[in-house]
């Protein structure tokens, strides 16, 4: 067998040797005990009916101005323009883990002059001949993997940014429930504001009557006087209900990522609170696992940290690298490529540590620490996770018991406010009694919106809870800055503030 032949083969058996180790543990996604079932029933189990689907979820409030808000969130809203800008970061350090497997190379090249530096003219033409003012040459290195230290390094990468593009989508889940919640209420304070406007006017009617009244004798002057009094109360609401509502739109602006008031004349068209038509699907407490995207994005840090546990051990081996270096160098351009002018070497070579005082022994140590960290994280956003569901769960319950009691109440109060104006106007029923009853009124209506608002955005938190969001693709290598002119140019001096 040749020489060059059992380079290859060397080289061949490096490369193989290469490929089949590594050091560090062996990931495996870990587990968590769950429940069966839900402790509190889901709505769906007990309803009738087909169930609303948790990919868009909001389309099922027939909503066209909240459709349009979503993709607008989707597409401007500033938090997703940070987690888009973490993936490219994440997978530009994959592709950097990636070239670290590969042989690297470098070229150089010179030209010089050099003349006589005095003495005799046979000295310096001995010195012109002995100089090599053409020089080139080609390094090049390949770090062994021998130990997989740089595997892992790549397995940690990769876990890496699939954890960025998890964070993406729980970012938008977090989006499109904040701007659902807000636009509820938007609306909720749209609807308070519209009854506090009736409530006044139907309230100044009752100060007119009884005004009529005590001109005629028929009523005291403290009647009219409470019957006003009661008329400005209602009316001193409605600037908080204007400054609620401000807020909510302001909010909902900056969602999209707009200036604050650049969604009011949109809004300024009053539409109803966005009521949910057909109950979630909850399944059971174990879909959340592959459901919910921070969950997953925990999941891959735990991965990624596994991995970063290989890299440390394998620090603790020796590094082999391959080297070789061609050069050439001639008194002339022409004869560079002449074999009389062509050195060249390559080998192996290798180094280790003989003694750190167990620096990398603690690194290790610090690296399998930071996984448990991750594990443990992992673990509480599960929990967290079901937490949020069985929350969610209960209020949506509740709070629908609530709003048919507060209908019942309303109905109740306005068949009386109905019946103490008519008695009132007759004689047979004091000022008092009419009252109450018109402040009861407004008092129930008031808080079957609040109820029906509540109602809305727990079923907002249930389907981030059950891990509904934006499922559409999103392209996030798109970057916020083009850097087009990245060559070399005359360096223009930046401005000064």
């Amino acid at each position: 067998m040749r020489w060059s032949q059992i380079n290859v083969t060397a080289a061949l058996a490096l490369a193989a040797l290469q490929a089949g180790c590594a050091v560090g543990p062996d990931y495996t996604r870990p587990d968590i005990a769950l429940p069966a079932q839900w402790t509190q029933a889901p709505l769906s189990a007990s309803g009738s009916g087909a169930s609303a689907s948790l990919d868009a979820w909001w389309r099922g409030f027939d909503d066209p101005t909240l459709d349009e808000l979503m993709s607008e969130a989707a597409a401007r809203n500033t938090d997703v323009a940070s987690a888009k800008a973490k993936i490219r970061e994440a997978r530009a350090t994959r592709r950097e883990a990636e070239a670290s497997l590969w042989p690297s190379a470098t070229g150089s090249a010179s030209a010089s002059e050099t003349g006589p530096r005095g003495g005799s003219s046979a000295t310096a033409a001995a010195t012109t001949a002995s100089s090599a003012p053409y020089e080139a040459g080609f390094d090049a290195s390949w770090e062994l993997d021998l130990f997989g230290g740089k595997q892992r390094d790549l397995e940690a990468a990769a876990a890496g940014e699939q954890a960025a593009e998890e964070d993406l989508r729980s970012t938008l889940l977090t989006l499109v429930g904040d701007v659902g919640a807000d636009y509820a209420e938007a609306r909720g304070y749209q609807a308070r504001i519209a009854l506090a406007e009736r409530t006044v006017t139907s309230q100044r009617r009752t100060a007119d009557l009884t005004r009529v009244k005590f001109e005629a004798g028929a009523a005291s002057g403290a009647d009219a006087a409470k019957a006003d009094a009661q008329a400005a109360s209602t009316a001193a609401d409605i600037p908080t209900y204007l400054a609620g509502y401000a807020e909510a739109v302001h909010r909902l602006s900056v969602l999209t990522g707009q200036a604050p008031g650049a969604l009011f004349r949109r809004m300024d068209a009053v539409r109803a609170i966005p009521a949910p038509r057909k109950p979630l699907p909850a399944g059971v407490p174990a879909n959340l696992l592959s459901r919910r995207p921070d969950v997953r994005a925990a999941e891959r840090r735990v991965a990624q940290a596994t991995a970063k546990i290989g890299v440390a051990e394998a620090a603790r081996y020796p590094d082999v690298s391959l080297t070789g270096t061609l050069t050439t160098a001639a008194s002339r351009p022409g004869d560079l490529l002449r074999a009389s002018s062509v050195s060249w070497s390559w080998g192996p070579s290798a180094s280790f540590t003989l003694f750190d005082g167990g620096k990398l022994v603690a690194e290790r140590d610090v690296a399998q620490a930071q996984r448990d960290e991750y594990l443990v994280a992992w673990r509480a956003s599960a929990l967290a996770a079901m937490e949020d569901v069985e929350n969610a769960l209960v209020s949506l319950k509740q709070e629908g018991r609530r709003a048919k009691q507060l209908a019942a109440s309303v109905d109740g109060y306005r068949k009386a406010a109905e019946l103490s104006r008519t008695q009132y106007q007759a004689g047979k029923a004091s000022f008092l009694d009419v009252l109450d009853a018109e402040r009861s009124q407004y008092s129930a209506e008031d808080a079957l919106i609040q109820s029906r608002v509540a109602q809305t955005k727990d079923y907002i938190a249930l389907a981030k809870a059950l891990g509904g969001g934006w499922d559409d693709p999103v392209d996030a290598s798109r970057p916020e800055v083009a850097d087009d002119d990245m060559g070399p140019r005359l360096r223009i001096q930046p401005a000064t503030p």
